[in-house]
């Protein structure tokens, strides 16, 4: 799992506390809630700035006397620290997880159960992927509140220089970011990081391979199969040519890509507005050059991608539920919902699909081909678990750095297994 109107995701790191105050009226309950502070986790920059004023201040109109904390999280470590701060008596009020991570806390009784509002969220416009991942024994536990696929954004110039075309297969891809490589000293054809397991999947999905099944109850990992071997060796293929380091991350990607020391970056729809802005919102040299597409799959079209994004849940310990519940309503609203998708998210609402990104129709056009064919990891409580312990970053680091793909596959499928059967 990431991430805008005119560079506005460009956030900083430290916790961004707003406030407001008006007349109105809670929405969560029969009874106005007692006046409190409520904690919002969000994590890293992906909601724009907008969207965290339009909550604080609307939340504040609404509930006269209380107010909105931010404290901006970070993905790396998050499942832990969720863990850890969900089971306190200190635990925030709203937490947001990654689509991926959520089964592991609505089946361990962290969060609160929000069926009661379910129609306010939105009902059955919310995204069914996410109400599915955010749901347990048929309880809503964690709303959906944004997906993304990712897209590939190049740079048309060195692309030409190169003599490189938008490629229309799987292969093609494979073979440009050699070329690309070649042709451009000091640049990498493909930014990709080893760490990157997000961008590798649709490797292993395009040539008939999946990280785990499900068979006779029993999770069977399939990573060592014949069909993902063949993806996770063109992963190293593309890995070998890239200049992005052997053992990092995906974090800020598209800073090598905007200094155009990579031609080629696949990333969530949302980094296109830190790609043609800076850290200064200045307008960025790529601004002129920049090209996406769809990855392309192993016979053309779309490839299947990682459905990226997140769902939020109210802490079970919250000791202002209702208040909360003012506030999930807020964020799973229409205008809410609009800024985000005017960021490049894909709303939590299938009908704000058609707004995402609305400045832009053909990066539009873009996400939505990508998202069409997205796939999620295994649906299992204990995926989380899996991620936690950054078992896929690690053995994608030793791919990128020249391990021995079938044998280190067979290594992580038992590692896997273990987990998820445990």
């Amino acid at each position: 799992m990431n991430k805008k109107l005119g560079a506005l995701a460009l956030l900083g790191a430290s916790a961004v506390v707003l406030a407001g105050c008006a007349g109105g009226s809670s929405s969560g309950g029969s009874a106005t809630p007692e006046a409190a502070e409520l904690r919002v986790w969000l994590v890293g920059t992906d909601t724009p700035q907008d969207a965290r004023d339009y909550l604080t201040t609307t939340f504040a109109e609404q509930n006269p006397g209380s107010k909105i904390v931010i404290e901006e999280q970070q993905w790396t470590g998050l499942v832990d620290k969720l863990t850890t701060s969900l089971s306190s008596n200190d635990s925030p009020d709203i937490v947001e997880m990654g689509n991926t991570q959520a089964a592991a806390f609505t089946s361990s009784g962290a969060l609160l159960d929000v069926s009661d509002i379910q129609d306010k969220l939105g009902g059955d416009d919310l995204l069914p992927g996410f109400v599915e991942a955010g749901s347990w024994d048929g309880k809503l536990f964690a709303a959906p509140y944004y997906s993304g696929a990712r897209v590939v954004f190049y740079n048309t110039a060195q692309y030409q220089t190169a003599g490189v075309t938008a490629p229309s297969t799987l292969a093609d891809y494979v073979s440009n970011a050699g070329k690309l490589s070649a042709a451009l000293p000091g640049v990498s054809g493909v930014y990709f990081p080893g760490k990157d397991w997000y961008n590798a999947l649709p490797f292993i999905w395009e040539n008939g391979g999946e990280i785990a099944v499900q068979k006779d109850g029993k999770w069977d990992a399939q990573l060592s199969s014949d069909a993902s071997v063949d993806g996770i060796k063109q992963v190293q293929e593309v890995m070998a040519s890239s200049l992005a380091p052997k053992d990092g991350d995906e974090t800020e990607s598209w800073v090598p890509f905007r200094t155009e020391k990579a031609a080629t970056l696949s990333a969530p729809s949302w980094a296109y507005w830190s790609i043609v802005a800076d850290e200064d919102k200045a307008p960025t040299a790529l601004a002129d050059t920049l090209g996406y597409f769809a990855l392309p799959g192993k016979d053309g079209g779309a490839a299947k991608v990682f459905a990226g994004g997140s769902n939020i849940g109210i802490a079970a310990k919250s000791a202002h539920p209702e208040l909360a519940k003012s506030a999930l309503e807020i964020m799973l609203s229409d205008d809410y919902q609009e800024i985000l998708a005017k960021g490049g998210l894909v709303p939590a609402k299938k009908s704000l699909g058609k707004d995402v990104a609305a400045a832009t129709p053909e990066l539009a056009k873009v996400i939505a081909d990508a998202a069409a064919g997205a796939k999620l990891t295994p649906a299992s409580p204990k995926w989380a678990d899996v991620e936690a312990k950054g078992l896929l970053q690690d053995f994608f680091v030793k791919v990128a750095q020249g391990g021995d793909v079938k044998s280190l596959a067979t290594e992580l499928d038992t590692q896997i297994e273990s987990i998820l059967n445990g």
